[in-house]
């Protein structure tokens, strides 16, 4: 399925957790910005009142960075709107499935009147998340057409939508976060490398060229702090290490679910699918909020 047959409360929360993540890392690559400026302004290759002016200047708005990110603390909106859309995936998931607690048994009112239900306790679970959660599709479906079209597939029909769409689907996710995080680690490791080359270089040049006074080395160390803060934000290798692992567990449930033969297998493999969903999310978000 595509985010837009989900329900309006997971793609409002969707929006809000990846505006909220935009906003926190850019407020994040701001206060390095400025601390770089700063060190580049404090080699002494300026000397007017100018620049000690747009020196202080830069303080001031470092300072009101740090206030800010301190106040809105958009890391949290992140987290917690990414826990209630996902909350909301693993429900929609477990109804148009037909898995407990919207079992077959259900007649079509009744199961969406129980997944209403759910939709309502989760949303009253996360209240306070709702106020960084826009509008924009609060006149949407919470049950949409694409959902009711698939809980009415025969069971093999589901059985393929469930292996394609979702287990196949977030192995793939998963794989694909993985291969990234450790190539981004090992380039970001490469850049801090070339700084601590560079400023070993300028430090030992100094030696040979007592002449010169202009040395940039106190912006290749910002740069370098700057660089590992960064890694350590992302937490390239861990987060890499975690979805690997992550893959491998979500291909261990493709042969129980291959071998599913009733309604009631059908949903006992896909609630434990979707704990196991639950649990590596949660574990990313423990992760994120260290």
């Amino acid at each position: 399925m595509t985010s837009e047959n989900y329900p309006a409360l997971f793609r409002s929360a969707d929006e809000a957790s990846d505006r909220k993540q935009s906003l926190y890392l850019m407020l994040i690559r701001c206060e390095y910005f400025l601390l770089f400026v700063a060190a580049v302004i404090s080699t002494e290759m300026f000397e007017s009142a100018t620049f000690y002016l747009f020196y202080a200047f830069i303080f001031v708005l470092s300072i009101c960075l740090l206030l800010a990110r301190a106040m809105m603390k958009p890391e949290q909106d992140w987290y917690h709107c990414r826990a209630l859309a996902e909350s909301v995936k693993t429900l929609t998931w477990r109804y148009v499935m037909q898995a407990q607690p919207f079992s077959s048994d259900l007649a079509p009112p009744a199961a969406r009147t129980e997944f209403i239900q759910h939709l309502q306790r989760t949303l009253d679970e996360n209240r306070s998340t709702t106020e960084a959660i826009e509008a924009e599709w609060s006149d949407q479906d919470q049950i949409t057409a694409e959902m009711e079209r698939l809980r009415s597939l025969t069971l093999e029909e589901r059985k393929a939508v469930y292996l394609r769409d979702r287990v196949q689907e977030q192995r793939s996710w998963y794989n694909r976060k993985a291969i990234s995080n450790k190539k981004l680690a090992n380039m970001w490791i490469g850049l801090g490398v070339l700084c601590y080359v560079a400023a070993i270089a300028l430090v030992l040049s100094r030696i040979r060229f007592t002449g010169w006074h202009y040395w940039p080395i106190e912006p290749i160390i910002v740069l370098a702090s700057s660089i590992i803060g960064w890694m350590q934000i992302k937490k390239f290798n861990e987060l890499g290490a975690a979805y690997t692992v992550a893959a491998h567990e979500i291909g261990l449930i493709i042969p129980r679910l291959l071998d599913v033969s009733s309604d009631a297998d059908l949903s006992a493999c896909v609630n434990e699918a979707e704990l196991a969903f639950s649990r590596e999310h949660t574990m990313w978000i423990a992760r994120q909020s260290n």
